[in-house]
């Protein structure tokens, strides 16, 4: 198990976003609607306390909860 700071799902978002995915990309792959793949970023950002998604992903790899 993970340090736990994402859930699988975010997780599942943030490596679909780094590879470049765009929303509607990421939601079609994990069978979710768009407004949810935001959500999910969303609550992700919350948690690390940044803005935007770049900030999200460049502390979620500092932290290792996600690698290139």
């Amino acid at each position: 198990m993970s340090k736990g700071i994402l859930t699988k799902r975010e997780r599942e978002v943030f490596e679909l976003l780094i590879k470049n995915n765009s929303t509607k990309d990421i939601a079609d792959k994990l069978n979710i609607s768009e407004k949810t793949v935001r959500n999910h970023i969303s609550n992700v950002m919350q948690k690390l306390g940044v803005k935007g998604r770049s900030g999200a992903v460049v502390e979620l790899l500092k932290l290792n909860e996600i690698s290139l």
